[in-house]
């Protein structure tokens, strides 16, 4: 989590479990520690391979905002599954009122004395989950052979023994 005075963000660095040919997306929360409104904006260093909804906002006092960065789908694995990308979130104090509607560039100019925080997000890919092995003739109809899968698409240790059991 970041510390931010206005945002905390959550996660720092954006997971992508890489697949060749695959559009890929993962979730960022962002959310307010103060009692203003917080506008903020989606910079990255690639805007060609992301896509970012909303790339742009305001989240209002003690609240929370979910953006979802897509890659969009990958001809060929880059080298050692490196990823030098990055993104940039800029948050500021926004009027209390304001909407979508009313965020200017103005707002996160700084040299124009904006107090404008900065955060940096860089991508990392991550093994994709592996499939899991085909569901025996005689299994129940229904049951899947896979453990809960949590949010971040891994499976976790002792859901891993417990399938690495059932095979």
């Amino acid at each position: 989590m970041s510390t931010g005075e206005l945002l905390s963000i959550e996660p720092l660095e954006l997971k992508f479990p890489f697949e060749l040919k695959k559009q890929i997306s993962c979730s960022l929360q962002l959310s307010n520690k103060t009692d203003s409104y917080v506008a903020f904006k989606v910079k990255t260093t690639n805007p060609k391979k992301y896509c970012v909804r909303p790339n742009a906002g305001v989240v209002l006092p003690r609240s929370t905002c979910d953006i979802i960065v897509t890659m969009q789908a990958q001809k060929e694995a880059p080298a050692d599954m490196q990823c030098k990308d990055k993104f940039l979130l800029q948050s500021v104090k926004a009027p209390d009122g304001s909407a979508v509607k009313d965020i200017t560039a103005e707002m996160f100019n700084k040299e124009a004395g904006h107090q404008v925080e900065e955060t940096k997000l860089r991508v990392v890919y991550v093994a994709p989950p592996q499939p899991p092995s085909p569901v025996p003739e005689g299994s129940e109809e229904g049951s899947s052979p896979r453990g809960s899968v949590s949010d971040n698409s891994h499976v976790n240790g002792a859901e891993f023994a417990a399938l690495a059991k059932q095979f």
